[in-house]
This record gives C-alpha cells, structure tokens and sequence, in this order.
C-alpha cells in the first residue's frame, strides 16, 4: 500500500499539536506525522518525544530557531523522498485544517500530482475570519492568479498533497520565501512542469488555540514574488524545477 507523510511546521503550538497528531494518526494507517520545530519557548518539541517514543509513525526534527515556512517545507519534502514515501501534505497544526479531509486528497492522487484544499473554488469557505483578512487573502488570490496565469483559485492554501512525481521533479532547494510566498511558488512550479494539479474544496477554520504567524514582511514578499515569476515565464526562465 502507498504511504504518505503529513508534514507540520510548529512554533509554539503545544496547545493543539498532540490533538491533531493522534487525530491524524486514526484518520489512516497509511500516513506517518514528520514534525519540524523551531526550537519552540513553549516545549511543542517535548510533546512530540514523549509520544514519538511510544509510536513509530511520528518523526521530529528540531531547529535552532524561526527557520520559516518554507525552508521547513523543503527539509520535510527531502525527508519524504528520501524515505520512500508516496506523496507528503503540507499541513497547519492548530486544526484550520481538518484532518477528516486527508483521504479524500490521497483517492485523488491517482490521477493528479497537487491536490490543493482550496477556501475559494465554491464561494468563500473560511470560518472566524476578520472581513478585513478575508479580503486580503481573497484578492491576494485573484491577483497572483492573475499575474501568474496559473488556473488555481486558492494559490495560497496551506493545505495540500503533493505525489512523489512532484515531490522529485521541482528542485525545493531553489526555494527562498516563506509564508504566502512559498505556497505559490510551490503550486507555480508543479504547474510550469505540465504536471495535473486538482482543486477541492474545504472549509477553513481559524486557529483554535496559539496566535497567527502571519506579518506584513510575509505580505510583502508574496506580492514581489508574483512579479518575479511572472517575468520568468515572460523570458523563459524556469529556475525551479530539476531538469
């Protein structure tokens, strides 16, 4: 049977990391949890020894610091394909993300290689959310799309599966944004490839517990990014993706 590996960036996420980790554990005896954490104040790391040490589908690998998003998607993504899994989610912690959701991504990668869990694709599907972030988030959406040209409503979700095809074929180490930013590198690169890529629809819930890691340099980085891909695409210039 294929296996999969759901990866979860932590920073200061002890009040909902044991939760959604036993609840992804019993959603599926396909899927292992690969844990990244930035040497969190609030001890997310010894949560996850202590239950690591009693189950053998948990995997933790520490950082010294705030690394970013994006660079602890990369390590998990090399982790995943050096350990011979079929295809890796990215996933939040703090349950914005429902793990019942996991196998209706994973029926679907038999014929896609990006599953994208999508707040857009059938209305505006986010719980909790200030109208002002609602907007940001929507219209920063419509622009990278725009701007890209990539067909994806959802451009910046957070919640996805990628199969091992396009886990090897885009090269992760070129990365260097995190946030906003990552998420549409990310699905801009499998797309550039010709690869099939897959919207559904969930519903995202605003964090239950812990704080927003969201700032305005992450904003911003995005919104520069959009252009600079753009342009790639105008001349050519594909930098993202083994050859």
């Amino acid at each position: 049977m294929p296996k999969g590996l759901i990866i979860i960036p932590t920073y200061n996420e002890s009040a909902n990391i044991e939760k959604i980790i036993n609840v992804i554990l019993a959603v599926s005896p396909l899927l292992d949890v690969f844990v990244i954490d930035d040497n969190s104040p609030d001890k997310t790391a010894d949560i996850i020894r202590r239950m690591k040490a009693k189950n053998s589908r948990l995997h933790l690998q520490t950082r010294p610091r705030k690394m970013g998003l994006g660079t602890a998607y990369v390590l998990g993504f090399d982790y995943a394909l050096k350990n011979d899994y079929d295809f890796a989610f990215e996933m939040d912690a703090d349950f914005s993300h429902d793990p019942i959701e996991l196998p209706n991504f994973i029926s679907l990668l038999k014929e896609y290689d990006l599953v994208i869990g999508s707040r857009y694709i059938k209305g505006v599907s986010v719980v909790n959310w200030p109208m002002k972030r609602l907007i940001l988030s929507y219209l920063a959406c419509v622009f990278a799309r725009v701007v890209t040209g990539v067909p994806v409503k959802d451009l910046t979700s957070g919640f996805k599966c990628y199969s091992r095809s396009a886990l090897a074929r885009v090269d992760w180490q070129k990365f260097n944004v995190g946030g906003y930013g990552f998420q549409i590198q990310s699905v801009y690169s499998v797309y550039r490839t010709g690869m099939k890529i897959k919207e559904i629809p969930i519903i995202f819930v605003e964090r239950r517990s812990g704080e927003s890691k969201m700032s305005r340099r992450i904003i911003w980085e995005a919104f520069w990014l959009v252009w600079k891909l753009r342009l790639l695409s105008i001349f050519n210039r594909e930098r993202y993706t083994r050859k």
